[in-house]
């Protein structure tokens, strides 16, 4: 298994001193404050190699077959859209801790009779993000307004980027809180705290760490259920799980697209870094797509 240079040899000693401070009376119940100042953004080519071989890995055995299957991804280029590594300067904020859930959602759709989550046949065939098939959408429908059986603390799915805009709205309104989607630079700091780390955990990858392609339920996961995947903040689900929206937007063939930070539980290693991103049409509902909320300090 490949392992990534320690950029982050004082880890543990950040992570004590960051989540001792991560409660803060300038955010509402259930948010962590992440301090202004630097933070190292975005990656560099030793990284975006070391994710391209750690991807090729997970689904290969032998030298030649790792080699292969890193040719293709490289050939897919997943990772060469990422900003070059750089080091940036932030605001304050609270970001939720946790991602929001089917009965946090419930809440919203029963009091403003907003749709329900799903998407139609056709509209899936339309977004044209058939790996999985509608068949496999299914067990994620609701049901007159009720989300799926077991699955109240798990994030909620299906929903665009245009239906977190709309549950922010409703939440600021009951709680009197500004509350918005995360940019993407918010949540990437909030995942990897000030130094640079290739993971929420660190800079080497543990396959138990979080629920990806080779761990876990093979869907959704209930909030919180991998305590590695928690970042340096305290900020739970920054890796695995679901992707997540963020209020960064940009034009790409006359379409609207929100940039995509996270990874899903259907994905490889090098996706589950802090630094990855990818842009989905803001109109576009999934199964690995969920959301958390961010707002300004008190």
């Amino acid at each position: 298994m490949v392992t990534a240079c320690g950029q982050a040899n004082s880890q543990v000693d950040l992570d004590d001193e960051i989540n001792e401070n991560s409660q803060d009376s300038r955010c509402a119940d259930g948010s962590v404050y992440i301090e202004r100042g630097r933070y190292i953004a975005g990656s560099n080519k030793e990284e975006r190699d070391y994710a391209y071989r750690l991807s090729a890995e997970s689904l290969a055995n032998t030298p030649e077959e790792i080699a292969d299957v890193e040719t293709r991804l490289r050939q897919q280029r997943w990772f060469d859209f990422e900003p070059d590594q750089k080091t940036r300067r932030m605001g304050a904020f609270c970001i939720n801790r946790d991602l929001v859930t089917n009965e946090e959602y419930q809440e919203f759709v029963l009091a403003t009779g907003y749709h329900e989550p799903g998407i139609t046949a056709e509209n899936y065939q339309e977004q044209n993000m058939l790996v999985h098939s509608y068949q496999e959408l299914r067990p994620y429908f609701w049901r007159s307004y009720q989300f799926p059986a077991g699955k109240a603390n798990h994030p909620v799915v299906l929903v665009s980027q245009k239906d977190a805009l709309a549950y922010a709205a409703w939440k600021s309104q009951e709680d009197g809180i500004a509350y918005r989607l995360p940019t993407a630079d918010e949540w990437e700091k909030a995942a990897r705290g000030n130094d640079g780390r290739y993971f929420a955990w660190g800079n080497d990858w543990q396959d138990k760490a979080t629920n990806w392609q080779k761990n876990g339920p093979e869907g959704t996961s209930r909030t919180g259920a991998y305590p590695l995947s928690k970042s340096v903040y305290g900020v739970e689900d920054m890796a695995g799980n679901v992707f997540e929206f963020t209020s960064t937007v940009y034009t790409q063939d006359s379409q609207e697209r929100a940039i995509m930070k996270g990874c899903a539980w259907d994905d490889l290693p090098g996706f589950c870094r802090t630094a990855y991103r990818h842009g989905r049409p803001t109109t576009y509902r999934h199964i690995l797509f969920g959301f958390r909320l961010v707002s300004d300090p008190r």
